[in-house]
C-alpha cells in the first residue's frame, strides 16, 4: 500500500455526467444520465467542483466499468475517484464486481470517496453475508491502490474492520462539502403554518412502508407543499406517463398520474442538482426519507428532517448530526411525522456546528491521497460556480398535464429525431449483417481439407480417431 502518492493532474471521476454537460429532459431520461437516481448527481458534482483546481482537470468516466478500459485509463489519467452511496448491498454485487475487475487492471491511485453498506437500521450485517466476498476483492483493489477508503458513517466502518480492513476512515459523503466549510441552514420562520411551503420525498419503498399516509395527511394540511422524486422511473412516469416499470404499480407514489398531487403540479424530479438546489431555496422546510433529497434541501439553506429507514441515512445522519426520526416510528404514529412537529424538534446546532471539523478531516484524507482541492488550492470553487451560471439548465420534470400544442413540441420533436437516428442505425446494421453473411457463405464455399476431415470426425466419432492414429492396427 503506497504512503507516499504524486499529485493527481488529471483526475477521471465515476459520475453519470459533467457538471457542465447540458441534457434535454428527453435525452437526459433516455441516456439515464442520473444512473437511475438523481441523487447520484448530489455528490458526483460536488466532488467535481472539490477536485477541480487550477491544476487539475476533472473528466467524467460515466457509471460503467470497462475492464478493458484500463490501458486507456493508466495512460491517460494520475487518478481514479470513485464516489459511491450504498454500493455494499446485495443488489449491486454485479456492479461492484465490475468495478473490481477494472480497478485490479489500474496502475494509478483509486480513491473512493463515502462508500455505505445498506442494511437496517439495527445495523445487522447478516444480510450482507453474501456479498462479503465481493466487498472484501473490492476493498483489497482499492487499498492497494490508496492509502485508505473512505466510508460514510459508523455502521460501515465496523463492517469492514470486523472483514480485517484498518485503513478505512469516516468521511461522510462529498455532497454536504460542496460549499466547503460553508454551511448555513436556520430556520427562516418561527413555525410552520398551513401556508407554509413544504417539500416530502421519498422511495417506493418507503411509500410502501407506510409513507404514503404521512404524504397524504400532510397534502390536506399543508395546500403549498410539492414532492421530489428521485428515481428515473418518476421521472419517466412525469414526463412521458410511462408505467411500463415495476415501480408504476406504486400507486401511492405522487409521481403516478392516479395521484391527486401529480394532477395539482405538485410533483418535480431534477435532473441537475443546480436547479433542484435553487428551487428549494425558496421552501420553508424538508422532510421524507430521500437522504439526497433532503441534503439538498440543507445545501439550499433550508431546514430539513431525515425520516431514515435503513443504515445508509441513518449512519450519514449520525455522522454529520442531521435532525432524523426513524421510518418505523413515524410510521407506527403518523401524526409525529406533521412538518410542524419536526420542524419544531429539529436542531440544527450540530450540524452547523461540527460542519467545519468535518470537512477539514475530508480535505485530510484527500491529502492523504495525494487529492488537491478547490478549497485550499484553489479559487473556491469560484470559477466552477461561474462557468455553471453561464449555463441554462432545463428545469425540473414536472407531471405531463398539458395537451396544447406547445407542450407537445418538444417531446414529439425528439421521438422524430430518434426514429431518423435509428433509422440510420437500423440501415447501418443490415449492411453489416449482409457483409457478414457473404462472407461466410465465400468461407464455406471455398475448398477445404480441414472442413472434410472435421466433418468426416464429427460423423464417425471414436473409430474414426482411432483409424487415424500413427501405428494403431485395425482388428
Amino acid at each position: 500500500m503506497p504512503h507516499t502518492v504524486r499529485r493527481a493532474k488529471r483526475i477521471l471521476l465515476r459520475s453519470g455526467k459533467s457538471p457542465y454537460d447540458v441534457v434535454s429532459l428527453e435525452e437526459a431520461l433516455h441516456r439515464d444520465v442520473i444512473a437511475t437516481n438523481a441523487g447520484n448527481l448530489i455528490f458526483s458534482d460536488a466532488a467535481h467542483k472539490i477536485l477541480e483546481t487550477p491544476d487539475n482537470e476533472v473528466v467524467s468516466n460515466g457509471i460503467g466499468a470497462d475492464a478493458s478500459a484500463a490501458a486507456r485509463i493508466n495512460e491517460e489519467y494520475d487518478a481514479f475517484v470513485v464516489p459511491l452511496a450504498n454500493a455494499f448491498r446485495p443488489s449491486f454485487e454485479g456492479g461492484l464486481n465490475r468495478l473490481t475487475r477494472l480497478i485490479s487492471r489500474l496502475k494509478i491511485p483509486v480513491v473512493v470517496l463515502g462508500v455505505g453498506a445498506q442494511t437496517g437500521v439495527s445495523y445487522d450485517p447478516a444480510r450482507l453475508k453474501r456479498i462479503e466476498p465481493a466487498v472484501r476483492d473490492f476493498c483489497a483493489a482499492v487499498l492497494d491502490r490508496s492509502a485508505s477508503i473512505g466510508v460514510r458513517g459508523e455502521f460501515t466502518e465496523q463492517y469492514l474492520k470486523d472483514m480485517g480492513f484498518r485503513d478505512v476512515e469516516v468521511i461522510g459523503c462529498p455532497s454536504l462539502f460542496l460549499n466547503g466549510s460553508r454551511l448555513d441552514v436556520h430556520k427562516r420562520a418561527p413555525e410552520l403554518t398551513p401556508d407554509s411551503r413544504i417539500a416530502v420525498n421519498g422511495s417506493h419503498t418507503a411509500v410502501k412502508a407506510g409513507l404514503d399516509e404521512i404524504i397524504t395527511r400532510t397534502h390536506r394540511r399543508y395546500p403549498d407543499l410539492r414532492f421530489v422524486g428521485q428515481n428515473l422511473s418518476d421521472a419517466r412516469q412525469l414526463h412521458w406517463r410511462d408505467l411500463s416499470d415495476p415501480n408504476g404499480k406504486v400507486t401511492g407514489m405522487p409521481t403516478h398520474p392516479d395521484h391527486p398531487m401529480y394532477g395539482e403540479d405538485k410533483v418535480r424530479v431534477y435532473i441537475d442538482p443546480v436547479t433542484w438546489i435553487g428551487d428549494l431555496r425558496g421552501f420553508d422546510f424538508s422532510f421524507g426519507s430521500r437522504i439526497h433529497g433532503n441534503i439538498a434541501a440543507l445545501l439550499a439553506g433550508t431546514p430539513a428532517t431525515v425520516l431514515c429507514g435503513d443504515s445508509r441515512t441513518l449512519e450519514l445522519c449520525r455522522y454529520f448530526d442531521i435532525p432524523y426520526r426513524r421510518l418505523d416510528q413515524v410510521v407506527e404514529d403518523p401524526e409525529s411525522a406533521d412538518p410542524a412537529r419536526l420542524y419544531e424538534q429539529a436542531d440544527f446546532t450540530g450540524l452547523v456546528g461540527g460542519h467545519r471539523e468535518r470537512f477539514e478531516r475530508f480535505t485530510a484524507f484527500l491529502d492523504k491521497n495525494g487529492l488537491e482541492n478547490t478549497f485550499t488550492h484553489g479559487d473556491g470553487g469560484a470559477a466552477f460556480e461561474e462557468r455553471i451560471r453561464a449555463l441554462t439548465f432545463p428545469p425540473g420534470v414536472r407531471p405531463w398535464l398539458d395537451a396544447d400544442a406547445a407542450s407537445l413540441l418538444s417531446r414529439m420533436s425528439w421521438l422524430h429525431r430518434r426514429v431518423g437516428e435509428l433509422t440510420l442505425d437500423n440501415t447501418q446494421l443490415k449492411r453489416e449483417l449482409a457483409r457478414a453473411r457473404a462472407g461466410a457463405k465465400a468461407a464455406a464455399a471455398a475448398p477445404s481439407t480441414t472442413s472434410v476431415y472435421r466433418r468426416a470426425r464429427r460423423a464417425m466419432g471414436r473409430p474414426l480417431r482411432r483409424a487415424l492414429q500413427p501405428g494403431r492396427q485395425q482388428n
